[in-house]
């Protein structure tokens, strides 16, 4: 009798965990790849699946969106600056059965091809592209990236580069750029200022010149823009007129004296 009951014990007991391997639950965004004998037969999912114990096997897929953070890389610049950038990657899987069988481990395998594929893409840079043109070098990572994974069945959505750290002699260089930079600018508005205003003043010239009456009201103009002024000395500027009518009423004046 209690050989019986353990008997029966032991079939139940089989029973269950034979059943509890035959069947498996999978979620919305999971999916299995079915291998029966070691042979791939199919991609199920999401619910429930029924297995062959011992002959079948599957292994699941997270089609999740992955969100990898690549580490500090070292770069070397096409204008030889070295630099650490790090950057951070989405990618998710698309198909399940290439993800499985085409690369023994897809999670690591697009990590470090990430690493790779980073320091490739921005060394052919200069330094001011890596800080100025940040979201072109971002799409430019990940075309490269999704080319090269789409064999696996992984695409990659998104590459945003989070910082580029410089040493702090490269830093003080930049400055010191920045500020000659500015200043190169500073001296190229205020020439083409000064410029400007002396083409201003010659057209205002070649006005005035045939008019004399014209050069008097400007004469009186300035005059009274003299007189308002709080100046303790005003000097008045002799008018080119009067001095040409007297340089030719001092030859007469020499004659009759003669």
């Amino acid at each position: 009798m209690l050989t019986a009951v353990v008997t029966f014990g032991i079939i139940i007991v089989a029973s269950l965990v034979i059943l509890s391997s035959a069947i498996r639950i999978l979620r919305e965004y999971e999916r299995g790849v079915m291998f029966t004998l070691g042979r791939y037969t199919g991609t199920k999912g999401p619910g429930l699946i029924l297995m062959v114990p011992i002959v079948q096997q599957m292994v699941r897929v997270d089609l999740r969106i992955v969100v990898d953070d690549v580490p500090p890389q070292d770069v070397i610049s096409r204008d030889n600056v070295s630099v650490k950038v790090n950057a951070v990657i989405y990618f998710r899987v698309v198909d399940a059965e290439r993800a499985i069988i085409q690369v023994r481990n897809y999670m690591e395998a697009t990590s470090q091809l990430s690493q790779t594929t980073l320091r490739s893409v921005l060394g052919k840079h200069d330094l001011d592209e890596m800080l100025a043109e940040r979201d072109r070098l971002n799409v430019d990572i990940q075309d490269v990236l999704d080319k090269q994974t789409d064999a696996w069945g992984i695409k990659v959505s998104n590459v945003e580069i989070k910082r580029i750290d410089l040493d702090d002699s490269m830093i003080r260089a930049i400055a010191r750029q920045a500020e000659a930079e500015r200043t190169r600018r500073a001296k190229i508005i205020n020439a083409e200022g000064e410029q400007q205003a002396a083409q201003k003043l010659l057209d205002a010239a070649r006005i005035l010149a045939p008019l004399p009456q014209a050069m008097q009201l400007r004469y009186l103009a300035t005059l009274f823009d003299i007189a308002g002024e709080r100046s303790s000395t005003i000097v008045f500027p002799f008018p080119i007129d009067l001095l040409q009518a007297w340089a030719a009423q001092k030859p007469t004046a020499d004659t009759e004296g003669g």
